[in-house]
């Protein structure tokens, strides 16, 4: 039994004062608080681990190198970035290759020793051809149910989310698929009108992807899928919290107009961020890092962020997102829609991460171990 004594919890319920946590084979036996007079503003926080529903790769690892052992290395890479799950984001591409893919991915799952996967993201292939982002032309097939179920035997049901383009001819009966096998279906790369995001909600569609990018904007005769989003409470929507894919003003937006409860950051980070050296490829194509934002190198078209769930994390609360908040944000929700782990409480697992009074990083906890932090 071992003891962090005298700190503050937060939650995404509140914050608890002068609490001390007792960690016994991994997890929180209990909480308790302190009768000792201390002065709050001067106690450590202790804020839960990170959940990232949407990364590529970071540290030089990532899925499209096709191996489980790259997806074990980027889980150690997270779990020393204070991530305690992540869901492993897999750009679209033919239905032949994804599952291809995905049948060398599938045996990490349950021998990761860091951040555990939760499920893969697929991002794609039914995606619109008008909007496909740093997707190639190629990799965008129509909708086909018999394609979609050869992927998804191939990651034998390990498919936690399904980005797609609602408004594509012949959609319905994967996302009917999605929707009985208890797989997140998000509206992403989609051109949709915002009556098209009307229906798909209709139809189970309750989430996007990267809000803002690589989707229809907001326009006063035009809503889009922007526009229902910020008019839709119940659709939530993964924002890329590195104020450059998503202006800072809007982050404040959204917390005006949505339940914090309906708002998850993620990273969409690519395979060479934080690498040190080497080429920096993403989808088989290489990037430049320009201010703080993968470009690819060819036309810079942008391909993804340099995010750490950590900097996403101070980039709330830079926006104004209370410590609460930004904990939801970070965590909570995204644990809440996989029925995943998130919440410091008794019998879960002790993972979390230790701030100063002043927010600078001082320790992050794997299952009670102290572990080096790699930022």
């Amino acid at each position: 039994m071992k003891s962090l004594p005298h700190v503050n919890v937060v939650t995404s319920r509140g914050i608890l004062h002068n609490a001390c946590l007792e960690i016994a084979e991994g997890k929180i036996a209990r909480i308790t608080t302190s009768d000792e007079p201390k002065d709050p503003a001067q106690l450590p926080l202790v804020i839960p681990s990170f959940i990232d529903l949407h990364i590529h790769g970071m540290g030089g690892y990532g899925p499209e190198q096709g191996t489980a052992q790259a997806l074990l290395h980027l889980s150690d890479v997270l779990a020393r970035q204070g991530v305690r799950a992540f869901c492993p984001t897999l750009y679209g591409a033919h239905p032949q290759k994804m599952a291809q893919q995905l049948r060398a991915l599938v045996p990490a799952i349950g021998q990761e020793k860091g951040a555990k996967i939760l499920g893969f993201h697929l991002e794609g292939p039914f995606l619109s051809p008008q909007k496909p982002g740093v997707m190639k032309p190629q990799d965008i097939v129509p909708a086909r149910l018999e394609d979609w179920q050869e992927i998804y035997q191939a990651a034998q049901g390990h498919v936690a989310i399904l980005t797609l383009a609602p408004e594509i001819p012949d959609v319905e009966p994967i996302l009917k698929f999605c929707l009985q096998h208890h797989i997140v279906v998000q509206a992403g790369h989609t051109n949709a009108t915002y009556e098209q995001m009307q229906r798909a909600f209709d139809q189970g569609v309750k989430r996007v992807t990267h809000l803002g990018n690589a989707m229809s904007g907001l326009h006063h005769r035009a809503p889009g899928v922007l526009g229902a989003v910020l008019e839709n409470p119940a659709l939530s929507c993964e924002v890329i919290a590195d104020g450059k894919h998503v202006h800072p003003a809007l982050l404040k937006i959204l917390k005006a107009v949505k339940p914090i409860s309906q708002i998850t950051a993620v990273t969409d980070a690519l395979l060479p961020t934080g690498q040190k050296q080497g080429s920096f490829v993403a989808n088989g194509e290489e990037v430049t890092l320009e201010d703080g934002v993968w470009k690819r190198t060819t036309d810079h078209v942008w391909a993804g962020s340099a995010l750490t769930m950590w900097d996403a994390f101070l980039q709330l609360l830079s926006a104004g997102y209370s410590l609460e908040e930004a904990v939801s944000c970070t965590g909570t929700n995204a644990a809440k829609l996989l029925s995943a782990e998130s919440e410091i409480a008794g019998g879960q697992p002790a993972d979390f991460i230790v701030l100063s009074p002043h927010l600078q990083l001082q320790h992050i906890f794997r299952q009670g171990q102290e572990i080096t932090p790699s930022f």
